[in-house]
């Protein structure tokens, strides 16, 4: 058997794209995790193969093959989201020509496989090599103010994202690429709704960009990137500044789980830097900086979103219902908790985070955060998350201890709590890679 799937290798060149097809939807199966012929794929890489250049022929074919007709790159793109869980792979698939398509690809609002290839960005970012070369990625553009996001990334062209008629006239601008990717992510919430995809300005909803930036936001510098304010349109030399955080925050209720989940993983993540805690919680009409750099920005108000999927329809007393933020205040009969208890898990801790400062506590007390958790510790059924509730009210309870200010600066000694990688579940067994089969 494996010997004729090695023979159907050279037909993902062939010209006819019906034979490519063929031979790629016949190699798809053993592509996953536990296929008894897998190894087909990790043939002549596997000493050695990780430095320099060196990728056999039929990964290098699958990345061509992502540019090719729809059910041919479709198969091409599944095929490497579940390859990608191999460390042996990560090289190759994060080289920096490839990264760069597959960036161009996703902010391209006419890139039908967006989501696809969102998800296989995902896994790859859960390497620290592919996430430091992201973070520092620069692609083309054209300028071109009639279109749907007033550029178009020159390097996403291909057949399943074709070129648009005429072609832009402008000069191309190399322009970071994260700050399109936000944006992009941020577009795709607003047309998730419209599930004919011919009447939709973007194709993909991009879920899976959250998962992105959730194991960007492990590194340090993947936070400094979102609590470092930046035009709010990277077009724009002259836009308002913005925490690129603060583009997030809305989606913690989300309709998407992955979204959702992904959103509260990057907001966690960011409160390890607690000299941001000030401008995360601080509310947009307050315009603050990140130590050490003086840029300042509308506050974040990052509070209203953790605290609303904690809260549920119960009734608080008036005294308390006027601590919380405007958003929390009498809630409908219908509320409901966040159901994902994962999830659920992820916002406490962001609290446990934020009360890492004198001034975290403080602000949290001042706005209804126990009178929250409060209620959800009643209604709570996960031993793990009551527990980290009760720490929580521990510290907003009980009295302060004498401590050095600008010790409580430092950030959150990562012994105390773990970061959160996209996929993270209550579970610690559990792989956090995203699966397509």
């Amino acid at each position: 058997m494996e010997a004729q799937l090695r023979e159907l290798i050279p037909f993902l060149r062939d010209r006819n794209p019906q034979v490519r097809q063929l031979a790629l939807s016949n190699l798809l199966p053993q592509t996953v995790n536990d296929a008894p012929h897998r190894s087909i794929f990790f043939s002549g890489i596997q000493s050695g193969g990780l430095k320099g250049k060196k990728e056999n022929e039929i990964i290098r074919d699958l990345k061509l093959l992502c540019r090719d007709q729809l059910s041919v790159a479709h198969d091409a793109f599944r095929a490497l989201v579940n390859l990608s869980d191999s460390p042996m792979l990560v090289t190759s698939l994060s080289e920096p020509a490839f990264l760069t398509f597959i960036v161009s690809y996703i902010i391209n609002p006419q890139s039908i496989l967006a989501d696809l290839a969102s998800m296989l960005l995902s896994n790859l970012t859960a390497s620290s090599a592919a996430s430091s070369t992201l973070l520092s990625l620069n692609i083309e553009i054209i300028p071109e103010p009639g279109f749907p996001n007033a550029f178009y990334p020159s390097q996403s062209r291909c057949a399943t994202a074709v070129a648009p008629t005429p072609y832009p006239a402008a000069e191309t601008q190399s322009v970071p690429a994260l700050p399109l990717l936000v944006d992009a992510f941020v577009q795709g919430a607003e047309t998730d709704d419209q599930g004919d995809l011919s009447k939709r300005v973007r194709k993909g909803d991009l879920h899976f960009l959250a998962s992105v930036f959730a194991n960007l936001s492990t590194s340090p510098a993947g936070r400094n990137f979102f609590l470092d304010p930046k035009q709010s349109n990277p077009l724009q030399v002259n836009a308002v500044l913005e925490y690129p955080l603060a583009k997030f925050v809305p989606f913690t209720e989300h309709k998407d789980t992955i979204r959702r989940g992904g959103v509260a993983s990057t907001i966690k993540n960011c409160a390890f830097h607690a000299k941001a805690h000030r401008a995360i919680l601080s509310p947009d009409s307050d315009s603050v900086s990140v130590s050490p750099s003086t840029s300042v920005a509308p506050g974040i108000d990052a509070l209203p979103y953790i605290l609303l999927p904690l809260a549920g329809p119960e009734e608080l007393d008036l005294e308390d219902q006027e601590k919380l933020p405007d958003t929390l205040q009498f809630l409908p009969l219908t509320k409901k908790r966040e159901a994902d208890p994962a999830i659920r898990l992820i916002h406490v801790e962001t609290l446990l985070l934020l009360c890492h400062t004198r001034w975290g506590r403080e602000y949290l007390r001042e706005h209804g955060t126990y009178e929250i958790v409060r209620a959800t510790h009643e209604n709570e059924s996960v031993e793990k998350i009551s527990e980290h509730i009760e720490r929580l009210v521990t510290l907003l309870k009980g009295e302060e201890p004498e401590v050095d200010p600008s010790a409580e600066l430092s950030d959150v000694d990562e012994g105390q709590m773990q970061e959160t990688p996209a996929g993270t579940s209550l579970s610690d067994d559990e792989d956090s890679r995203i699966d397509e089969v």
